[in-house]
């Protein structure tokens, strides 16, 4: 009996192994299909985030291709700058160069302030042999380098020959002492030539010339560091009656001179207009009064017009009718006396 049990519990012991083996099998089968698909999932997870990453990769490339192109032609057109501003540069140190040969000779300095003043003039709106006369190459240093043309047979004139010597020493000095020298130098040659101006006869009555004349300093440079340096000097050039002009205050300058010579002109012209009105008016009124005259005339004709045709064609127009019925035997006779009533 006790065999029985045994094997009976044995028995039992062995379902229950089988059962928990089979119920672990299929957990275990559960697990894996659930690890599968999580494993699936993520691996799918990875691959759209290595497309994704390699799509980044590919714009971050194409980006860093067109950057690399972009600075290529970025370091060209700087280098093409490089190049052109050195080109500049050296033209401008040759321009310099010129510049300071020309500055250093008195002749070429002349020559230099005399086309630049002639610019200017240019600029301005003047026209040579009409509204200014410029100096003949060959003609007296005594006289004005330009003469501007003013109404009423009046004019100004110019001169641009300017000391620069000593300010050019002053610009290249190196020792603060003989920038100093040269600065005393220059000022006092330019209290010299506003002299020298004044007892010129550039301001002259006799050939109607106003009673000023302009002094032409052909660098603003210049100008600003007589005003800076010697105020006084403009005050007591007005007294001289010199003007001292820079480029800027020249071209000021000549376009009032311009303004009025147009002025003039108009003016002129205007006076000639009225002139001509006046004379319209005055033919007017003759033609006028001729014209109502006619208008008389016309009416008067007009009434002995009316006149003929209400009665002499009424009374010819009787007579003929008359003579019509005579010749067709409508009317008798008439004796004398009936046409002489007809007639009155």
């Amino acid at each position: 009996m006790s065999a029985i049990i045994l094997m009976t519990i044995g028995i039992i012991l062995v379902v229950l192994i089988i059962c928990v083996l089979v119920f672990f099998i299929r957990k275990m089968e559960h697990l894996q299909t659930e690890a599968n698909i999580q494993l699936e999932l993520r691996k799918q997870a990875i691959d759209n985030t290595v497309a994704g990453l390699k799509e980044e990769l590919g714009r971050y490339q194409q980006v860093l291709r067109e950057s690399e192109a972009d600075r290529s032609r970025r370091f060209g057109s700087i280098e093409n700058e490089l190049k052109n501003a050195s080109v500049a540069t050296q033209k401008l140190a040759e321009t310099t160069v010129r510049l300071n040969n020309i500055l250093g000779n008195v002749k070429l300095r002349g020559q230099w302030g005399e086309r630049m003043a002639e610019d200017i003039i240019r600029y301005a709106g003047l026209i040579e042999n009409v509204n200014y006369l410029k100096q003949n190459v060959n003609a007296s240093m005594t006289k004005p380098d330009f003469t501007f043309l003013l109404p009423q047979d009046h004019c100004i004139n110019m001169d641009v020959k300017f000391p620069l010597d000593n300010y050019l020493q002053m610009i290249n000095a190196q020792d603060g002492a003989a920038q100093e020298t040269y600065e005393k130098e220059f000022i006092r040659n330019v209290k010299d030539r506003i002299k020298e101006i004044q007892n010129r006869e550039y301001i002259n009555p006799s050939d109607n010339t106003l009673d000023f004349v302009i002094l032409f300093i052909p660098n603003e440079q210049v100008f600003s560091f007589i005003q800076e340096k010697g105020p006084e000097m403009m005050d007591e050039a007005l007294k001289d009656k010199v003007v001292l002009c820079s480029p800027f205050t020249l071209y000021a300058v000549l376009s009032v001179i311009r303004q009025a010579h147009e002025h003039f002109r108009f003016e002129k012209d205007l006076k000639k207009i009225i002139e001509l009105i006046g004379g319209f008016i005055k033919d007017y009124e003759l033609f006028k009064n001729r014209f109502a005259d006619l208008g008389t005339m016309l009416d008067k004709l007009s009434a002995q017009y009316a006149e003929i045709t209400d009665k002499s064609f009424k009374k010819l127009d009787s007579k003929i009718q008359r003579i019509e019925d005579h010749k067709k035997g409508h009317l008798a006779i008439e004796s004398p006396a009936a046409e002489v009533s007809d007639e009155a």
